[in-house]
């Protein structure tokens, strides 16, 4: 075989399995994303530039033993913990799982009332049409047409690109301060450190491993096209951290700039640029913010009915009617509705349900790290396919670093 037709074949290979690792980990830049690194760039300018790349290290560890573990075995991450730790531990961990999820739900679909609120559209108008756009969008589909809507989703990301360009930062200083570590006076303001620990925790989520390794399962991903699936996750990290330091930039180059130091939320992060980026900039970081949005609303619910129908052994997939899982489709509809009416209720503290639904992620995040790391090193379950020495000891400082910094996040949010 010559060397462009080897190429050509992996190129093909590569598009054939293309999907669950991106989707997944764009889906990471939510509005609860979006939110942080807009606030690390309007309070601290450059400076927290650094964090990208252990955060991207960090996502492409973890999200890649989850598409091992979903191609090896064929099997979701909940169904492989009820198998090996049995029955009682897996519901009382679908049980955290699903508050956990449901106060992600309520979350994004207030940064989709936030974001047509720049536009003068009512929440009362926006979310519930959203709402319904979501719930059409995966029962009425099946999984290869609803992962073409996802992946296109996924590009529009770019927007955030142009935003970031458009607010012409320094690109001497955002670069310097990328690869540069900070010295050690900032560490001395613990504003700085719960930032610090906020970047990096919002990159790993336990609703993620769930999802990815379920779509790999579902898309029908196999040892054999598992390379192929790897660079897919690798890919994805690498393009949602870019993404990420492009939101950074941009409220760095604006807000940070011109002596903005707070905001209440991504939306206001948007509304706040117009005047200082331009009409351009403003309408593209408020448009990704509504992509963002309404992308995770289709994402959350979906990973949670995935997550608790494979616990519990009942059907799942996008794949299967109506009436062949009917308990899939009710769980996916009633996490819509309800999370769409919460958002409609007069005056309900949207602020303080993001905030918790955060603290009860880093709650549950190092419970799901553990799991995984005991079930992908289990050679009767994987075979040759466990971590290698040199992986393992990556995994578990990875999982180690992470467990710790959202413990400290955690403390923080109750505490601090």
């Amino acid at each position: 075989m010559t060397p462009w037709r080897r190429w050509r074949t992996r190129i093909i290979l590569f598009l054939a399995v293309l999907g669950p690792g991106f989707i997944t980990a764009n889906v990471d830049n939510d509005s609860g994303g979006i939110y942080t690194y807009s606030q690390a760039g309007a309070q601290f300018g450059y400076t927290l530039l650094w964090t990208m790349i252990p955060i991207t290290l960090a996502l492409i560890v973890v999200q890649e033993m989850c598409a091992r573990m979903g191609a090896v075995t064929g099997k979701g991450l909940s169904d492989l913990i009820r198998e090996e730790f049995g029955l009682r531990m897996t519901f009382v961990m679908l049980i955290l799982l699903v508050i956990v999820n449901f106060g992600n739900v309520v979350t994004e679909f207030s940064g989709i009332a936030g974001s047509m609120s720049l536009f003068h559209v009512s929440k009362y108008l926006s979310v519930p049409i959203c709402a319904v756009i979501v719930w059409a969008l995966v029962v009425k589909g099946d999984y290869k047409n609803v992962e073409k809507v996802f992946l296109a989703a996924s590009v529009f990301y770019i927007a955030y690109i142009i935003a970031g360009v458009l607010s012409e930062p320094n690109w001497h200083q955002a670069l310097v301060e990328t690869v540069k570590l900070p010295g050690r006076s900032v560490w001395k303001d613990k504003t700085y450190v719960y930032m610090t620990i906020g970047v990096i925790g919002t990159t790993i989520t336990p609703w993620m491993q769930f999802y990815l390794q379920s779509s790999i399962v579902e898309k029908g991903v196999t040892v054999k096209q598992y390379k192929a699936s790897r660079l897919d996750v690798i890919v994805g990290s690498f393009f949602t951290d870019l993404v990420a330091w492009f939101i950074v930039v941009a409220c760095a180059a604006t807000l940070y700039t011109h002596g903005i130091r707070n905001i209440s939320d991504a939306a206001t992060a948007a509304e706040a640029m117009m005047p200082l980026a331009g009409k351009y900039a403003f309408i593209l970081f408020a448009a990704g913010l509504f992509n963002a949005s309404l992308f995770a609303a289709s994402i959350l619910p979906l990973s949670t009915a995935y997550t608790v129908c494979e616990g519990m052994g009942f059907e799942s997939g996008l794949d299967k009617s109506f009436r062949e899982a009917p308990f899939f489709y009710w769980f996916y509809t009633l996490l819509i509705v309800l999370g769409a009416a919460v958002v409609l209720i007069p005056d309900f503290p949207m602020v303080k349900i993001a905030i918790l639904s955060q603290v009860l992620n880093g709650v549950l995040l190092p419970v799901v790290l553990i799991f995984m790391l005991r079930l992908i090193n289990k050679h009767e379950l994987m075979g040759k396919y466990t971590n290698s020495h040199w992986f393992n000891i990556v995994a578990w400082l990875t999982a180690a670093i992470v467990i710790g910094l959202t413990l400290v996040y955690v403390w923080g949010s109750l505490f601090g």
